[in-house]
């Protein structure tokens, strides 16, 4: 089987000529969907009109980092996603971008009794939801809950993890949770002897 040639489908079976410097990029694929045989060139990416090469880590923002692999872009945040509260020793918290950070931070002001209220008010508002299916909560057991973001796949092709932290659990304790993912499958080497095509 000769390899694949530019602008030809493949996949992990059909691989593209590595000695023309083309590659599969699956950036326009579906997972399981075969990609397309473009040059190394071609593999950058695009993220907010600007090109990056393949392989390129990169920071589009302060609170971001990103890196171009096989025709995507896999981003991480850079700030932490704190869903914890202040301690009760600060009435009147306050998450704020201060002057030369960039990510926001906890900070604890005092204030009149009309920002209290407004603190106040924004606690009752939060709804209570019930414990996940097959835990079994103890009567009058309440439960704020509190959650991250999924984080990014840990791998830009193959399986993965993604992590969060929540408190949806028995004891609505904070914990990190982890679950599967994968963007792409990875290309396996051919395990077949090459053929001199002419």
């Amino acid at each position: 089987m000769c390899a694949r040639q530019k602008g030809e489908a493949c996949t992990d079976i059909l691989v593209c000529d590595k000695q023309h410097g083309l590659e599969c990029d699956y950036s326009a694929s579906f997972p399981g969907d075969p990609g397309e045989c473009v040059s190394q060139e071609e593999l950058g990416c695009e993220l907010n009109g600007k090109s990056y090469v393949d392989g390129e880590v990169f920071q589009p923002s302060c609170k971001t980092q990103c890196k171009c692999a096989g025709g995507g872009v896999t981003c991480v945040p850079l700030c932490p996603e704190d869903v914890r509260l202040p301690s009760s020793d600060c009435p009147y918290p306050q998450r704020v971008q201060l002057p030369g950070k960039c990510c926001k931070e906890w900070v604890c002001e005092t204030s009149d009794n009309s920002v209290q209220q407004d603190v106040q008010t924004a606690y009752n508002e939060v709804k209570v939801l019930p414990a996940l299916p097959g835990y079994q909560a103890s009567p009058g057991f309440n439960c704020i809950y509190q959650s991250t973001e999924w984080s990014a796949c840990s791998r830009t092709c193959g399986q993965g993890i993604s992590t969060r932290v929540s408190n949806r659990n028995t004891v609505c304790r904070l914990e990190q949770e982890i679950r599967l993912c994968m963007i792409r499958p990875c290309q396996a080497l051919p395990l077949q002897r090459p053929v001199i095509c002419l």
